[in-house]
């Protein structure tokens, strides 16, 4: 008799575990987590199949920096609302989890952000991971498409209110040189993931903080100190430092494919990662949006501001795998374990996100040649894409 609990399967031609390619596998899921995987012919026959014909069944992408999608910017209405629209416009980009990200702003949208992605989750919204909050602690010289007036030295006051965010992953951004003997450390103890980006960190500055607790870069390349002869900067601090992580942002106009491919080399396994650094435009219907009060716009498949400056990307995650496999010419296993295994790994959640195993969560994106993506899976549910 049919299986009558909620259970399924899923058949492929081709399944990326995360680790390796299975041929003509089908995952079984039971309570929105992968029961097993097995070959076609052991699929038990109670089960309903999706079968899918063609394509590669993997896991599902986790973009560690998206500041928009659905035309909506999470920083012009950092609300649930917002939030749900995002997750549901970057799905269409094989993004499964997410974390939002608010740039820098005031300390009343700051904590609006942190509230919505509370409510998001307490409201059992399995793609809302936790808040990346990108500045405003940075060094104004390296603020790129952040507002100078919202540009501040981190306070005591904002420090004590970071380590109070334990209910969920937290990642910030700031400039290591204007962070005061401590801070960093603090917030580190307090379970926070602390980046280094907009900066203009000296090396030793960097191993200070890194002394402290500093565990990533954010956009590598992008707004911070270069490599030098005579001075690593950021750039070069987090080429040579093994322990650093990196999110890269691999989409034809922020980094050259060279640079990406020296970063992959440099890199320990697990220690670069691609993120979309998304704007309103991913998912949406609309080329341009407001920012600041300021017009961002799509041009030659770009965001750029009124001063032709690059401001967030236009792509989904989905978008910058294709790029890092074909254009980079990393290998597609590693290019997908950059945007699954390893941000899941960096949160320290790849114990249930981030392969197709036994007792992880049924997060899945199904993609054909072109990386167009046809369906995608969040706890089991499922969502049909073109």
């Amino acid at each position: 008799m049919p299986d009558t609990g909620t259970a399924f399967a899923i058949s492929a031609p081709s399944i990326f575990d995360g680790a390796h390619f299975l041929q003509d596998h089908c995952v079984i899921v039971r309570d929105q987590v992968v029961e097993r995987l097995a070959p076609l012919a052991q699929c038990p026959p109670t089960l309903d199949v999706v079968e899918l014909a063609d394509g590669t069944l993997a896991p599902g992408l986790i973009d560690l920096q998206v500041n928009g999608g659905g035309d909506l910017m999470f920083n012009n209405d950092p609300s649930e609302t917002t939030l749900a629209t995002m997750l549901n416009a970057h799905r269409a980009s094989g993004t499964t989890t997410m974390m939002p990200t608010l740039i820098s702003d005031t300390r009343d949208i700051q904590e609006r952000a942190v509230a919505a992605v509370r409510a998001a989750r307490a409201a059992a919204n399995p793609g809302i991971l936790g808040i990346h909050l990108e500045g405003p602690y940075f060094n104004v010289a390296r603020r790129g498409a952040h507002r100078a007036d919202m540009i501040r030295q981190v306070g005591d006051r904002d420090i004590d209110w970071l380590c109070t965010l334990t209910d969920m992953p937290v990642i910030v951004t700031l400039a290591p040189e204007h962070a005061a003997p401590g801070q960093v450390r603090q917030l580190s103890s307090a379970g926070v993931h602390v980046c280094a980006g907009h900066s203009n960190a000296t090396y030793e500055q960097l191993l200070a903080a890194i002394d402290e607790g500093l565990e990533g870069i954010t956009h590598l390349f992008n707004a911070m100190s270069a490599l030098t002869p005579r001075e690593p900067g950021l750039a070069g601090t987090a080429l040579a430092e093994g322990s650093l992580w990196a999110g890269i942002i691999a989409d034809g106009h922020h980094v050259h494919p060279a640079n990406i491919r020296l970063a992959q080399r440099c890199k320990p396994p697990g220690r670069l990662v691609l993120v979309s650094d998304a704007m309103a435009t991913v998912g949406g219907s609309r080329r341009s949006f407001s920012l600041y009060g300021e017009q961002i716009s799509v041009s030659d498949g770009k965001l750029v501001n009124a001063d032709g400056a690059l401001a967030g990307s236009a792509i989904g995650l989905i978008n910058a795998v294709a790029y890092a496999a074909g254009t980079v010419g990393i290998g597609l296993e590693e290019c997908l374990r950059m945007a699954s295994l390893y941000p899941a790994a960096i949160l320290g959640l790849d114990n249930t996100l981030g392969r197709i195993a036994a007792g992880y969560r049924a997060d899945f994106v199904h993609f054909d040649a072109s990386y167009t993506v046809h369906n995608t899976w969040l706890a089991g549910s499922h969502q049909q894409h073109s």
